[in-house]
């Protein structure tokens, strides 16, 4: 006979709600934010990667499901990016961190840029629990990942901007006359995905995300 002590300490724990509830609340804040955009256009060609992402995600949960660390920090750019279009990213009320710092620009595509770095520790979590590398071979692609990626959308941005043209061409491309920001946007999704895989480095086990499944 198996007590109710006993039961529960073999029983699997419930799977965590909190990507169910990030989902909740990011829907919520991308249909507010998408009401009355400082500009359409830049609006549509910010919130597309977004959008194509979060349907990944959601699609993609019931074959994988991350660990609630993992989403937590993928759903950092996710509500970075949304604020930035909706203000696009040159507008955003940056204020407070511009003045501490004494910064000549907003920075707020900087942070977003670094959060593109957090997708590492999905992409460490994946190869880890799915035992498809070691240890080094998941750290490295990690990073080669999430630096790929950095210069494939500053090519796909160029592209873009250069095609729309204008003022929603530029505010699309927000380098804000720094003619290294392409470079500076590359190093801080490295930097970025350089944290997130140290973090999985030394908190992964403890959070559960390198369990097999």
């Amino acid at each position: 006979m198996v007590t109710p002590a006993a039961h529960s300490a073999v029983s699997p724990a419930a799977p965590s709600r909190l990507p169910e509830v990030l989902a909740a609340v990011f829907v919520a804040v991308f249909v507010v934010l998408g009401i009355a955009p400082y500009d359409r256009t830049v609006w549509y060609m910010e919130v597309t990667p977004v959008i194509v992402i979060f349907l990944l995600l959601a699609g993609t949960a019931r074959k994988f499901r991350f660990s609630g660390a993992a989403y937590l920090l993928m759903a950092v750019w996710l509500f970075w990016h949304t604020v930035g279009g909706h203000y696009t990213f040159e507008r955003v009320p940056f204020g407070v961190i511009t003045d501490a710092f004494g910064f000549a620009r907003n920075h707020f595509d900087r942070v977003g840029h670094f959060s593109v770095g957090f997708y590492a520790y999905a992409f460490a979590e994946l190869l880890t629990r799915r035992r498809l590398a070691g240890p080094v071979v998941t750290m490295l692609f990690g990073l080669f990942a999430i630096m790929a990626v950095a210069c494939g959308w500053e090519i796909l941005e160029w592209w873009v901007a250069d095609a729309e043209g204008g003022e929603a061409g530029l505010a699309f491309l927000g380098s804000q006359g720094d003619v290294w920001d392409a470079q500076k946007d590359m190093l801080a999704d490295t930097l970025g995905a350089v944290f997130a895989l140290v973090l999985f480095r030394l908190c992964g086990r403890r959070w559960g995300s390198m369990d097999p499944v």
